[in-house]
């Protein structure tokens, strides 16, 4: 089976030009997606392959939430786990993802006072499991009384603002890093602290020249730059200063919008929380997709559902991680649904659309099921996020051909 045989679905979603088949099929061969057609046209040019016949199941790319905070806060953050213990609950958690049918995965490392691994030690740790995750490299700033700064570089060390303009720091993290992840605060973050702990969550960071500069010095190393950012002043900062991803964008205007739009910015929505404001509602990421932004929906897990954010179907405040990746991007997909985008294009924010943050889509590697690209998909009971949104939902996830998880 992992080395040649056709997919039968009863529905192909394939989030590409070809939109969705009915009855259609997909070849794999040695990992890759080597074919999609018209199941009866695989059944006469292809008699011979095996078959996997999910008839009556849905198949579609498998899931890519491109901001995550899996092995370097999470474990902490849910288990009284140690030094000894950590990489192997980051593992833990980072399966829970993939049983989420999440098999791309954007994860930021920041520096934390109480982990005492780099980012070598966490890229080490994951090799091996069935996931495809990149790492960026970044530095937090924390909106305590008196504001605390990490960075990726010094590790559990605490440093003062003047080092997260230390060129040193700013190279070693441009080069550390994988993709445009939220490589800076240009706000202080309330991170998982309640409010009355984080009075300065939200203060802006850095000057509009010091932004400048650290985007000159990653644009230098040919590495395309993201910033955690919300607040119209401090997204104004972001959008003059030439950073390429936004994070979270929370409260951004209508004119910045179309600023954004103009020039080609991408935005990373975090409906679950993750700045010291309401994060995206499902208008302002329909309103995004509309002024023709590339979108992205990510988990920021883990989080605590946002107070106050009705889209939200929680009653508790406890730390949400991906099991809720499908429940927390259904209130946008359905208000796009609501105004006549595809299926195919609706999917794209879970799926092609992080992918290409990623940096993967453009090497032929996932997003999409499309020729030539890595075998990565989901048999379903409906299209993700958009009619279902409970993970055991999902039946089977394949990644690079291999079936890894299955609920038959």
């Amino acid at each position: 089976m992992e080395n040649a045989y056709i997919v039968y679905a009863g529905k192909l979603v394939t989030v590409t030009e070809a939109g969705t088949i009915y009855n259609g099929a997909m070849v794999v061969q040695n990992g890759k997606i080597s074919g999609i057609m018209d199941g009866s046209v695989a059944r006469k040019l292809l008699p011979s392959f095996p078959v996997l016949d999910f008839s009556d199941y849905v198949v579609t790319p498998s899931l890519v939430d491109c901001h995550t905070h899996l092995m370097e806060f999470a474990p902490a953050s849910l288990f009284p786990i140690t030094k000894e213990t950590q990489l192997n609950m980051g593992r833990s958690i980072m399966m829970n993802a993939l049983m989420s049918g999440i098999t791309a995965i954007g994860e930021q490392i920041c520096g934390h006072p109480k982990s005492y691994f780099s980012i070598r030690d966490y890229k080490k740790a994951v090799q091996g499991l069935p996931l495809d995750i990149s790492f960026a490299a970044t530095s937090i700033s924390i909106g305590l009384k008196d504001l605390a700064h990490f960075t990726s570089v010094t590790e559990a060390k605490p440093v003062q603002k003047d080092d997260l303009l230390n060129h040193r720091i700013l190279f070693e993290m441009a080069a550390q890093s994988d993709y445009p992840g939220e490589n800076l605060f240009l706000n202080a973050t309330p991170a998982n602290f309640t409010e009355d702990m984080v009075p300065r969550a939200g203060e802006i960071i850095y000057h509009e020249e010091e932004l400048k500069e650290i985007v000159s010095i990653f644009h230098s190393q040919r590495k395309r730059i993201g910033v955690h950012v919300a607040g119209e002043k401090a997204i104004d900062m972001a959008i003059h200063s030439g950073v390429d991803v936004l994070h979270h964008a929370h409260g951004i205007s209508d004119e910045q919008i179309d600023k954004a739009s103009k020039l080609g910015l991408k935005i990373i929505a975090t409906p679950l929380g993750g700045t010291h404001l309401e994060p995206n509602s499902p208008e302002n990421i329909l309103n995004l997709v509309q002024h023709g932004i590339e979108t992205s929906i990510a988990t920021d897990a883990y989080l605590p559902p946002y107070p106050g954010a009705e889209w939200l179907p929680f009653a508790d405040h406890s730390l949400k991680g991906p099991e809720v990746f499908m429940e927390i991007a259904q209130p946008s997909m359905k208000k796009l649904k609501e105004h006549r985008y595809d299926e195919n294009e609706i999917l794209a924010l879970i799926t092609a659309n992080p992918a290409k943050i990623l940096g993967k889509e453009k090497e032929n590697q996932f997003g999409r099921l499309r020729k030539r690209m890595d075998a990565n998909f989901l048999v379903t009971e409906g299209v993700p996020g958009l009619e279902i949104t409970d993970p055991e939902k999902i039946r089977n996830i394949f990644y690079q051909g291999k079936m890894v998880i299955d609920r038959s």
